[in-house]
This record gives C-alpha cells, structure tokens and sequence, in this order.
C-alpha cells in the first residue's frame, strides 16, 4: 500500500481550471489505472457517463461535486455539445474537472469531440486512456480478441451512428469478407441487421457470436449464440444493453477459457481448437 501511495503522490495533479479526460474501463474498479486513481482524489466535479460503475465512482474525494453526463439509446441524454460546454463552463470557474468515461475515451467514447471542444476554448486537458470494453469487457468473458492459430485480424466498429441508426458508412461486405474477428460497440439493438448484413457478405449463419453485457461488473451476463440464430436468441434471453458483440471463431474459447466461472466453481473445457485437431490426426 505504501509504495501504490508513492508512487500516486508523484503522479501529475489536476491543475484549476483544467479537464482530465479519463477512462474507467469496462466497469470493475480493480481496471483503474492510477493516473485515473489519481484523478479521482483530485477533482473538484467528477462529470461522469452512464457506463462508469458506481463503485469507480467511489474512489472519488468524498467532497466532490458527481455529475451524471450519460448517453444512453433511446433514453432522455444530455446532447454532446452541452456535455462539452459543461466542462468547459466548470473549468472556467477554477474547478478540477474530471470527465469520467466508461472504457476509454478515444474507443467510440466521443472523447474527441470533447477535447476539441476543450482546444476551441482554450482550456488545457490531458488525455488518460483507460481498458476498451470491447478488450477488457470480452477478457471478463474469457473471449480473446485475437488468437495466433484462429485470427491476425480484428475489426472494432460502432453499431449505430449519431441518429441511433446502423452507420451507412460501414462496408458491410468489406468487413465480412476481410476480418475474422469483429468487434461491435452498442450493436445489441440493430443486430437482426447487422446479422443480415455480415450473412449477405459471405459470412456464415453457423458463426459463434456472443453478447457480453455488463461486462466485468457483478451483474455481467454472457449470450452464446450463432450469427443466424442471433436476434432470436438476444429476444428470448431478454438480455439488454450496454453490451459487447464478438463475431468470430475465438468465441468458442470461451469455455476453456472462462476464468471467472472457474473462480465460481465451474469445470473450464479443453481447448476445442486442439481437439479437432486430435481428431483429424488421428
């Protein structure tokens, strides 16, 4: 413990007036980094998002100012430009100001439009990246996003645009053709689509895909389905968002590798890759 306070007490410090834009991770404490620890105890307005879990926000300095920023689709949220004039406004009072964004802030966090509203006004900020969801979250669900003997390629894509459609600009059959693994950030809700999509580019209806929601926080639930079988299956498990989509052949590791379930009790599986090659060789 003392050389973690050490080595926090040498850490830069958030000067007034100034905005640290910061990423908790995917949701468990423990993924904080210290610059972000040390942000936490520093400011003066923690601006936060939907996406931070409660007990990050814990750690903030039991003074400070915790304000709810969140966006969330399909609910009331603060449009972006005033999330951005916020910390602006804040700053400008002499505040500390911490915004807090789930995973990191340059992965689909819109962390960009905030500090370029921040460089508009002059206001100094500093950038601290935090654990993606779409990494960290799939780790949580014993899923690798990249394994040498399946996938040297991995897509990361957003599910829907700033009108809460599918983006247009995606080349659906680019990336179904191009990338074994992909990747979707708020996909849950239009992936009777996205499935369509991927399957018209060649991909197969047989593919595994999973929806990890919640991801690594105690309410974390995980959905195994096919990319045929999808939007059926997110229907019937009643599952919601905020969750992340894997589409790709790495999601049959998640039994051998599901390390939280062992934690639980549960038998991990031998390794489903190696068995077929057993089976071949035999």
């Amino acid at each position: 413990m003392e050389m973690i306070e050490a080595a926090l007490s040498n850490l830069p410090t958030i000067e007034p007036g100034s905005v640290w834009l910061v990423g908790a991770g995917p949701g468990d404490p423990g993924l904080l980094t210290l610059l972000a620890v040390k942000a936490l105890r520093d400011a003066d307005v923690v601006v936060h998002d939907a996406l931070v879990d409660e007990n990050c926000l814990k750690l903030a300095r039991a003074d400070a100012l915790l304000e709810y920023a969140g966006k969330r689709g399909g609910k009331p949220s603060a449009k972006q430009r005033d999330i951005s004039l916020r910390l602006v406004e804040l700053a400008r009072m002499g505040k500390r100001v911490l915004r807090l964004k789930g995973g990191d802030p340059f992965v689909f966090g819109r962390g960009g439009e905030e500090a370029l509203t921040l460089v508009e006004h002059n206001v100094p900020f500093r950038i601290v990246p935090g654990i993606s969801a779409g990494i960290g979250g799939l780790a949580y669900a014993g899923i690798p996003v990249t394994h040498r003997d399946i996938n040297h390629a991995v897509t990361f894509l957003t599910g829907h645009n700033s009108s809460g459609l599918v983006p247009d600009a995606i080349n659906w059959d680019a990336i179904g053709k191009g990338s074994p693994v992909i990747v979707m950030y708020m996909a849950m809700k239009h992936i009777a689509e996205i499935s369509a999509n991927l399957i018209a580019a060649g991909r197969s209806p047989l593919e595994p895909v999973a929806f990890v929601c919640n991801a690594a926080t105690e309410s974390q639930q995980v959905l195994e389905t096919t990319l045929g079988e999808a939007p059926a299956a997110v229907r019937a498990s009643g599952l919601e968002p905020p969750a992340i989509v894997v589409v790709g052949e790495v999601v049959r590791l998640s039994g051998s590798l599901d390390w939280l379930g062992a934690l639980a009790g549960r038998k991990l599986q031998p390794d489903p890759f190696r068995q077929s090659e057993s089976k071949e060789t035999a």
